[in-house]
């Protein structure tokens, strides 16, 4: 297994899955005991596309999302959505990802583990 193959193993474990299946991580900065990992959506055309009918147009601004600690860090994901442009009409689009839990800045699994163990309100964004 290839030193790539063994740092995307274990990407596997410590992501959560619908992230990691589509972004890509661009850079990981510690500071002050928080862990950043930046990720760039992956550029594959949305569903029903094609590069006929749409064209790369960047990204939309980065989302922060509190995740998991890791190692008595606290963890932020970075997230950049692609932006695409219909050829055709010149029409914005891009992916929606459910990777946010509702009305929080948790993923899914980190707001739903704060809420079972510790009865966590997970509408704020303060760490408990």
């Amino acid at each position: 297994m290839s030193s790539y193959e063994q740092l995307h193993a274990l990407a596997r474990i410590i992501l959560p899955e619908e992230i990691i299946d589509n972004f890509d991580i661009v850079d990981i900065e510690e500071k002050s005991e928080v862990l950043h990992i930046l990720l760039d959506e992956q550029a594959v055309y949305p569903e029903g596309y094609t590069e006929d009918t749409i064209s790369p147009n960047g990204f939309l601004p980065s989302s922060s999302i509190f995740d998991f600690p890791i190692r008595d860090r606290k963890v932020v994901l970075h997230l950049r959505r692609r932006r695409w442009v219909e050829k055709h009409t010149g029409k914005s689009l891009s992916r929606s990802w459910e990777i946010i839990a509702e009305g929080t800045r948790y993923t899914v699994g980190f707001a739903a583990f704060l809420k079972e163990v510790f009865g966590y309100d997970t509408g704020s964004d303060q760490l408990p």
